[in-house]
């Protein structure tokens, strides 16, 4: 670190009323961090302001201002490395993304389990974690050479999984699990960031009023990126929050398929509260029992607009996965996946797809426990607030 970098750091921490979210004090300091000048278009400034000012005025405490401040520095950091790659090799943005198949679905309806059982498959190209924080190549690195960036993130989660493992028993991270697309919209400034901005003000209304054809447009462009890097035949991505972009989702790939889960969403409900508060607490003020609302109704518009958009388009593109079923035959959910969009199961994959099932019992990272009343919320509220939606899919709900 610098010895401006090192001040700067000593001041934050003796002195959290110090850190601010100045738009061009920002964007200098990601400057300095690469090196570099090039931040790319300028469509990502406003989703920038919008950030920075929930940040800022949103509730964080003195730990999330930090981390918030220094999040924003990285993500322009790396857009201006990712916008060097594009500079130095335009030919990147030549590449083709073929078919790629898309999870999506209320959170904590078992679309995390399935993505990672598709996975599986050698002819599918998962969004790794590590390289959706670090989309950029690495200067220097030989053919066949790990990426030390991948190693350091690995380091970092196997201390993470140790200290924290309420967090793992909800959602098991490595740096090669693979990753929601989340990650990669961040960069863009815009998407459902780490799921706790939406939550906040203003960038949770900001969100809600955006056309989200730029940020698919950026997204594409990264995954070529990737796959320029790491080549894959086809791309397997997911994530709930697609659920509010499906008509530029299949405006950028069109041929597109789409896989949507479901469950009974009381549990799903409970489920992204408690993992949603175990994300907010360390960094945020707000109240335990205000929390579930928010989330509720956040997620019950996303699956109504999703499913509003879903109706306009060819049926025949989305295949529709029952979270009970998948449970009780995971391969068989797998083989009408792969049955509806009339793909075929090589041997090798039907192995992998055997394989990984024994290997990964229900629980193995142990079991997330959680209810509704500690948020602020009772059953009925839910089953009225999700009515026509577990109507539309005869999900039983308890």
């Amino acid at each position: 670190m610098s010895a401006r970098g090192a001040t700067h750091e000593t001041l934050l921490l003796s002195d959290p009323s110090s850190v601010t979210f100045d738009i061009e004090e920002i964007l200098a300091e990601a400057r300095a961090a690469s090196g570099l000048d090039d931040p790319g278009p300028a469509d990502f400034r406003e989703g920038l302001a919008a950030l920075a000012a929930t940040y800022d005025t949103g509730g964080f405490n003195a730990r999330g201002r930090k981390r918030n401040r220094r999040r924003l520095v990285d993500l322009l950091a790396t857009r201006m490395r990712v916008q060097q790659a594009w500079n130095e090799h335009p030919e990147i943005l030549e590449r083709p993304v073929r078919q790629p198949m898309v999870l999506t679905g209320l959170p904590r309806s078992g679309t995390s389990a399935l993505f990672n059982l598709l996975a599986c498959d050698p002819a599918a190209r998962p969004l790794l974690l590590w390289e959706s924080m670090f989309p950029d190549p690495m200067p220097g690195l030989e053919a066949g050479q790990s990426d030390p960036r991948r190693d350091a993130i690995e380091a970092h989660f196997a201390k993470a999984r140790e200290e924290n493992p309420d967090f793992t028993k909800m959602h098991y991270t490595s740096a090669d699990t693979p990753e929601e697309c989340v990650l990669i919209h961040a960069i863009a400034f815009s998407g459902v960031q780490m799921g706790i901005e939406i939550m906040a003000e203003p960038y949770g209304t900001w969100y809600r009023k955006q056309d989200l054809a730029p940020m698919y447009a950026y997204y594409k462009q990264l995954l070529q990126l990737l796959d320029w890097q790491r080549p894959g035949e086809r791309w397997l991505l997911k994530a709930p929050a697609h659920m509010w972009g499906i008509d530029p989702l299949i405006a950028t790939f069109p041929d597109v398929s789409v896989v949507w889960s479901h469950r009974n969403p009381l549990l799903c409900t409970a489920s992204i509260c408690s993992m949603t508060w175990t994300m907010m607490n360390p960094v945020t003020d707000i109240a335990k029992e205000a929390l579930g609302p928010v989330v509720m109704n956040f997620y019950a518009d996303s699956l109504d607009r999703g499913l509003a958009t879903r109706a306009k388009h060819d049926p025949k593109r989305f295949v529709d996965v029952n979270h009970d079923d998948f449970v009780e035959d995971s391969l068989g959910v797998v083989g009408g996946i792969y049955d509806h969009f009339e793909m075929p199961v090589p041997d090798a994959a039907s192995a992998a797809f055997a394989a990984h099932v024994a290997a990964n019992p229900k629980g193995k990272h142990g079991e997330h426990e959680y209810a509704l009343e500690e948020y602020g919320l009772d059953p009925d509220q839910v089953r009225e607030r999700f009515a026509p939606y577990t109507t539309q899919f005869d999900i039983a709900v308890g």
